[in-house]
């Protein structure tokens, strides 16, 4: 049998054709290079199956391309389009809140097929529900991060950016959280250069530099070569014929998206300054096709504002080109066209992970001057078709541009290098044989420390519907007229048997058993305690071995406690009855949120599978990576085979945040704590007008549980 593959990649407009490379600031090199990997992948003979996931989109502003839910691609290669999420098309940054719908949907599709032989995460986004369901089916993981938040926070604090306006724009903090727990969970981390592993990578603490492994991109052969065609020329001078007064210099080429990070407007700034460069060359700017400007995020808009002013600065009318329109097929035909005028290719780009597009100039037979970070360096390295530079010091940019357009010699000598160099170490035949073979030696050794859970519908202790309480939350006494109505209402349905009560709790089995019997409701047929740790059925005084199992991996109490113990001014260690094996239990001396920051970074320095959860912002405990009170849930609904959607969940306290994310049915009483307002965009969550447990009741009416299936 051969292999069955799953990619994700969530954002971005992704199609199989005409891709909008350059709209947008998620629509780049990432989507191009994933979408072309799945197709290569797709034509090898090890490889049965294969899906790219990403995200279905309805939006009169973009094509309805993106709203079909399934495109093919070639015989067992298909694009699956899954929606989450509002129906419009939303930056990247603006998904976080529905990443947990989607892994949830993903999950109750896979466990009815054949499962993945393993998951390709690509992107921050792609890593957080990539890791969730890796963890929920026993699926080895492979995370490419592309571009990393902490490197982005660096380069933007560096430039002068502030952290608050940083958090707001890109939420930095969501994504570093969401690549952590992606290196967290993943069998391999695939890097395109030995600087991301070794810089980029190495700064996160769930990074292991065992698990990861160098593939550098391909160029296809077929595209992007050095022969030259007479009608290609002609459509590409067609192309830039408005802005251009002398079509016989050579070109300082530049094509990215319009975007901070790459820079553009330093290397017009660079060029207006510099009357060799303005003398000897055009500047040609391939920024992506545009239509209406104002359908441009921000920061596109204010970068082509900065090339505007820029170019009316220095007058620069007639040297400099930047056309608002042209077609993905042209931009091999461009670089041609460049090589062939003699010019040079440039990556002005304040951080590059690769730079995909170098290599395609080289395949053309273009010369690179490039930003000397990140990919580039590894690039030029085999390659030796160029110089890298400084970007963020103009003058040694202004003198690497003028020096490397000056010498014929080294122009054709770099040229032929660029061309052998590509064809030798980057074809992109060679970049998907070595994946599959890395891929097959590698996760073969990883996939048995995983666990795969098997449904068993048959043996459920649970009905249709499944109620779960936490006795955590601001419960009134048991003789108010809300448990009153609550317990006539279970005894009135209690002959279909087609509901069930369970009981979520931060105490210990005996604590809740003892705190519940107080409320005189049905005996519960699950107990979920410890902060999600522990799983109890009915009155078992054993909890589940399986759930044991699956959060005990790399988890070490003695070491959290050590790590977390000088941090005694901000936590006091409870009394040993809210300790246990895997809760390590906390009450802060003052109040607040910053805490959880403090104590993720501590536990993520100290290599700790560990996370934190504050609740009613006093209590802070620590348990196991892959322990919450959320993933409980998913692992009582992946055994015993009870749809997601029919367990309801009331929620009302700080920290309740998880259990509002996904697919379960919520119910918010409307004394719930004002932190969970902003959820109130979450696909089902129902926000109560009365207060506890007679708000809990007008959740279970909206959400009809007590009907009769």
């Amino acid at each position: 049998m051969g292999l069955k593959l799953l990619h994700l990649n969530l954002h971005g407009l992704l199609r199989s054709h005409n891709l909008e490379l350059g709209r947008d600031a998620d629509t780049g090199g990432q989507t191009l290079y994933v979408l072309e990997l799945v197709k290569g992948l797709a034509l090898r003979p090890e490889v049965d199956e294969i899906d790219l996931v990403t995200r279905l989109i309805q939006d009169r502003r973009v094509s309805s391309d993106y709203s079909q839910p399934v495109e093919t691609l070639s015989a067992g290669a298909r694009i699956v389009r899954i929606p989450f999420g509002p129906k419009r098309y939303l930056r990247k940054e603006l998904l976080w809140s529905y990443l947990d719908d989607l892994a949830d949907q993903l999950v109750d599709k896979l466990k009815e097929e054949r499962l993945p032989d393993w998951i390709h995460a690509h992107y921050a986004d792609a890593g957080y529900v990539g890791a969730l369901i890796s963890r929920r089916l026993g699926i080895p993981l492979v995370f490419t991060g592309h571009s990393l938040g902490r490197e982005k926070q660096r380069r933007l604090l560096a430039a002068g950016g502030d952290h608050e306006q940083i958090e707001q724009m890109y939420s930095i903090s969501r994504r570093i959280d969401a690549e952590e727990l992606a290196l967290a969970h993943a069998n391999l981390v695939i890097t395109s250069t030995l600087q991301e592993a070794d810089k980029q990578y190495a700064r996160y603490g769930n990074f292991s530099s065992k698990s990861a492994e160098v593939v550098p991109p391909g160029v296809d052969s077929k595209r992007f070569h050095s022969r030259t065609i007479n009608k290609e020329i002609l459509d590409i001078e067609g192309l830039l014929s408005p802005f251009l007064q002398n079509f016989d210099l050579p070109p300082l080429l530049a094509i990215s998206r319009a975007v901070r990070r790459k820079n553009i407007p330093a290397l017009i700034e660079t060029f207006g300054r510099s009357s060799v460069l303005r003398k000897r060359h055009n500047l040609v700017l391939i920024l992506g096709s545009r239509e209406d400007p104002r359908q441009l995020d921000k920061q596109q808009r204010e970068v082509f504002q900065q090339i505007f002013d820029l170019v009316d600065k220095y007058d620069l009318y007639g040297k400099v080109a930047y056309p608002k329109q042209h077609r993905r097929d042209q931009i091999p035909s461009i670089y041609r066209w460049a090589a062939t005028k003699r010019g040079l290719f440039v990556n002005p780009a304040l951080t590059e992970p690769f730079g995909l597009t170098l290599l395609e100039a080289a395949a053309c037979g273009l010369p690179t001057v490039a930003t000397d970070d990140g990919g580039p360096r590894d690039i030029l390295s085999r390659c030796d078709n160029g110089v890298l530079v400084d970007v963020t010091d103009l003058d040694s940019l202004q003198d690497s541009l003028e020096q490397a357009g000056s010498n014929d010699l080294q122009w054709n000598k770099w040229s032929d290098n660029g061309v052998e160099a590509v064809s030798r170490h980057f074809s992109w035949d060679a970049h998907v044989c070595n994946y599959l073979a890395l891929m097959q030696k590698r996760l073969k050794l990883s996939s048995s420390g995983n666990i795969r859970i098997s449904s068993d519908t048959k043996n459920s202790p649970f009905g249709d519907n499944l109620l779960l309480l936490d006795l955590d939350n601001k419960l009134e006494h048991s003789e108010s007229e809300g448990f009153a109505i609550l317990r006539k209402t279970f005894e009135s349905t209690k002959s279909n048997k087609s509901n069930s009560l369970g009981v979520i709790t931060g105490r210990s089995i005996n604590s809740a058993r003892f705190r519940y019997s107080e409320l005189r409701l049905p005996d519960p047929t699950v107990w979920i305690t410890r902060a999600g740790t522990e799983i109890y059925y009915g009155n078992e005084t054993k909890f589940d071995n399986f759930w044991d199992s699956a959060i005990s991996i790399d988890w070490n109490r003695k070491n959290v406690e050590n790590v977390l113990a000088d941090l005694n001014e901000h936590l006091i260690l409870q009394d040993q009855e809210q300790q246990s094996t895997y809760k390590v239990s906390y009450l802060l001396r003052k109040p607040g949120d910053s805490i959880l920051s403090l104590v993720r970074k501590r536990l993520r320095q100290h290599g700790q599978a560990a996370t934190p959860h504050l609740r009613c912002h006093w209590y802070l405990d620590v348990v196991p990576l892959r322990a919450s009170r959320a993933e409980a849930i998913r692992y009582l609904v992946l055994r015993w085979g009870l749809p997601l959607e029919q367990v309801f969940v009331v929620a009302s306290e700080q920290g309740d945040a998880e259990l509002l994310r996904g697919l379960t049915s919520v119910v918010v009483p409307a004394d719930h704590d004002p932190c969970l307002e902003s959820l109130r965009s979450q696909q089902r969550v129902f926000f109560a007008s009365n207060n506890k447990v007679k708000g809990v009741i007008d959740g279970l009416n909206h959400y009809k549980f007590f009907s009769n299936r």
